[in-house]
């Protein structure tokens, strides 16, 4: 029986991982180097990569301006906030983003292979999927991180 690595792509679980791409949202995760990750699908490399990251200092508009008006994308935020006993928390969304806009193909590629990605990314907290700014406002954050 052969072996199949957990980063190829097949036919039931849609595009592979670039292990940059898992690598970026540990360096998130763990050592806490940016505020956001932005991944994208490589149609010709068949695997999701990274397309931008933000550093801890940019905010949550920043985030929402590096993703696309009429394209899908997954991203990943992570979010801090003060609970209601005043602690300091951090949550990370995974955001599916497939604006209304956006290419039915892109559409249906990025829905495919959402699972497959977001399995990935251990250590989610919330997932949000978005077709336009108001689903990914950041009262939706704050509402759902509660």
């Amino acid at each position: 029986m052969a072996f199949r690595g957990l980063s190829k792509p097949n036919a039931t679980s849609g595009m592979g991982v670039a292990d940059q791409s898992k690598t970026t949202y540990h360096e998130l995760q763990r050592k806490k180097t940016h505020r956001y990750v932005v991944f994208k699908i490589d149609e010709a490399k068949k695997e999701v990569v990274v397309e931008k990251t933000g550093n801890p200092a940019e905010s949550y508009d920043d985030f929402l301006a590096s993703l696309p008006d009429n394209d899908c994308r997954y991203a990943v935020y992570d979010f801090d906030f003060v609970t209601s006993e005043n602690c300091q928390k951090s949550k990370i969304f995974f955001v599916a983003w497939s604006p209304s806009t956006s290419r039915i193909r892109a559409k249906m590629l990025y829905a495919t292979s959402k699972d497959r990605f977001r399995r990935e990314l251990q250590g989610i907290h919330y997932e949000i999927q978005a077709t336009d700014p108001t689903e990914v406002d950041l009262e939706v954050l704050r509402e759902r991180a509660n």
